[in-house]
């Protein structure tokens, strides 16, 4: 293999050069960590296709499916939890089936790292009934987007590609390899008894879609993916899933424990290659067979290993040993693998990981124009009313005390309607961002208005879709190749659901920001204010650099406002004189927003000298 076709890549970069050299048609998806870098690689490649940013998950899985119909290769991207937003569309998608070879990528996020729940989404997959390839490796998901391909165009059949957070972040060397394009012809062709689902149809394609299991099942158990590796006069099995086969193999090692291995990669499970496991330990004379199977999350494999054990002489364990909760790695699985093979087990401590880290939570970055926003708006609303919140970097609002709920993407409008009309008397004054406003926050505001909540809609524009790595959306005026395209207009989009008091207002101005939420607050029904500010980051990347701010030591009187308002740029050194308070400082983290300057009672905060 020539040097030139190994490169160090990132797991999401190594699925997108997968994607161009499947000769993709089409690829669209919504961000949210861990799938956001998929489509920006693929980007970047300039690929021959078209790319798209879709405004939700649902609205991306469609359009790749109206592709995929026309006879495209497409593929939708999105975290774990898109699949919720896009589930209506995927569970009608098993009936009808595809005709261009279509893969959902969906990243599932174990452990929470960035995401309100840690559903396993190889559960959609067996709900659905369609099939999942589970990648243990950076490698196999790069291999995994070709086979997915040939896979969906042989059977007519959408597959779920699942990378985990380790798999999409991981870095290794991949090795790109020649991928045979197909012959395609591009057309509509009409297909009605199976791309429309009226009663008749549906009746028909459900018994399809089941007479195609027994078939998928096979082909993918035979496939590369599964590995089992049958060790002679072993008592011990393991069987393990995805990524956790690649801890689980370096346990065993660790541990010197000789066990027949089953890495499982593909859903529905090769059960032909579990029986053989289970026959392998469980013919012993004397002895109780003994398996464990380790997978993150929900026991998927384990549920199917006791149905498929029978009356065979084995004990079967997993979600005993091994946590349903979190995410797994080296030590949890070497832990796991001890308690069931009745070993001591001292944990593994690397050198340097005895050190105490400090506790970092996240919070805003220094000259965020949210943290200026939810200022002004305790300041308008008062402390207790009640501020329903959204999915975004404004979540982390809650440290400001302006979060009081999150629940899931664009559910901060109408969970702050059904507040109000359930009865709380006091101001209710929601938040959400530019791009969750256009994900799923219109029908909300559309819904708030006609049925008379009397609410304020705080929009934070800044320009971008942040928290997943600045990301363009239709409020930005660019699409995901950076070219110009229609920017819509929140105020009108505001307006068109039939709200009456719509207005703008720049956060870095306090004062007439405060203004603004409080003409809100005394606005009778549903009201808009949209505060938008460009995102800090976005903006020195643009080479904008304002002059940064310093306290005058001798004006601060060391009251702490700028502190409470909480910029990281800000600190306090207590005085160690009796009697005497201490002073503010501004450090290098100073980005010149100028807001602490406003916030300041004493004036004692300027602009540094030029």
């Amino acid at each position: 293999m020539p040097k030139s076709n190994i490169r160090y890549q990132l797991g999401n970069h190594a699925i997108a050069q997968a994607l161009y050299d499947s000769g993709v048609d089409l690829v669209s998806g919504y961000p949210g960590t861990p799938s956001s870098e998929i489509i920006e690689a693929l980007a970047r490649l300039k690929p021959d296709c078209h790319v798209e940013w879709s405004v939700n998950e649902k609205v991306a899985l469609e359009v790749a499916i109206g592709a995929s119909w026309s006879g495209a290769r497409s593929a939708a991207t999105m975290k774990h939890v898109g699949l919720n937003v896009a589930s209506d569309p995927f569970m009608t998608l098993a009936y009808a089936g595809v005709k261009g070879g279509l893969v959902i990528i969906s990243a599932d996020d174990p452990g929470c790292h960035s995401s309100q729940n840690e559903q396993d989404n190889r559960r959609y997959a067996q709900f659905a009934c369609i099939p999942c390839l589970d990648p243990a490796t950076p490698q196999e998901a790069c291999d995994m987007v070709s086979y997915a391909f040939n896979f969906s165009e042989k059977y007519e059949m959408p597959v779920i590609l699942r990378p985990t957070t380790r798999v999409c972040h991981g870095k290794s060397d991949i090795t790109i390899s020649e991928t045979e394009k197909p012959g395609k012809k591009i057309g509509f062709e009409k297909r009605p008894q199976q791309w429309v689902m009226l009663p008749a149809h549906a009746r028909v394609r459900h018994k399809v879609l089941m007479e195609k299991q027994d078939i998928m099942a096979e082909t993918l158990s035979s496939s590369k993916w599964n590995q089992l590796d049958i060790i002679k006069g072993a008592e011990l099995g393991i069987i393990a899933s995805g990524v956790a086969s690649v801890y689980a193999r370096e346990a065993l090692d660790r541990l010197g424990i000789k066990a027949s291995f089953l890495k499982i990669s593909t859903y529905p499970v090769p059960i032909n290659l579990i029986e053989q496991l289970l026959d392998s330990v469980g013919q012993l004379p004397d002895q109780v067979g003994q398996v464990l199977v380790i997978e993150e999350l929900e026991p998927v494999v384990e549920e199917a290993v006791m149905s498929i054990s029978g009356t065979r002489n084995v004990d079967v364990h997993g979600k005993d040993m091994v946590p349903r909760n979190g995410e797994l790695n080296v030590s949890i699985v070497e832990a796991a693998i001890s308690k069931f093979a009745g070993l001591d087990h001292t944990p593994h401590v690397p050198e340097g990981l005895s050190v105490e880290l400090p506790n970092r939570p996240p919070v805003m970055c220094p000259g965020c124009p949210h943290r200026a926003t939810y200022y002004a708006m305790k300041k308008a609303f008062g402390n207790s009313a009640v501020f329903p919140g959204d999915i975004g970097c404004y979540t982390l609002g809650v440290q400001m005390g302006t979060m009081d709920t999150c629940l899931c993407m664009g559910a901060s409008i109408t969970t702050a309607s059904g507040i109000y009309h359930a009865g709380e008397t006091e101001p209710i004054c929601c938040s959400i961002g530019d791009s969750t406003f256009l994900h799923t926050g219109i029908p909300g505001l559309l819904n708030a208005v006609y049925n008379g909540a009397d609410i304020t809609v705080t929009i934070l524009d800044n320009r971008t879709t942040a928290m997943t790595g600045h990301q363009p959306n239709p409020g930005t005026g660019l699409n995901v190749l950076g070219d110009a395209t229609f920017m819509a207009s929140l105020e009108d989009i505001s307006k068109s659901c039939g709200v009456e008091f719509v207005e703008a207002t720049d956060p870095f101005d306090v004062k007439e920001t405060i203004h603004v939420f409080k003409q809100a607050r005394e606005h009778k029904g549903t009201a808009v204010v949209i505060s938008r500010q460009e995102c800090i980051i976005t903006a020195r990347r643009r080479g904008i650099r304002l002059t940064p701010f310093t306290v005058d030591p001798d004006e601060c009187q060391g009251c702490k406002a700028c502190i409470r308002f909480g910029c990281p740029a800000s600190s306090f050194v207590e005085s160690t004189e009796e009697g005497q308070k201490g002073k503010a400082l501004i450090g290098e983290l100073c980005v010149g927003c100028g807001v602490c300057a406003q916030v300041c009672p004493f004036d004692a905060i300027k602009e540094v000298s030029k």
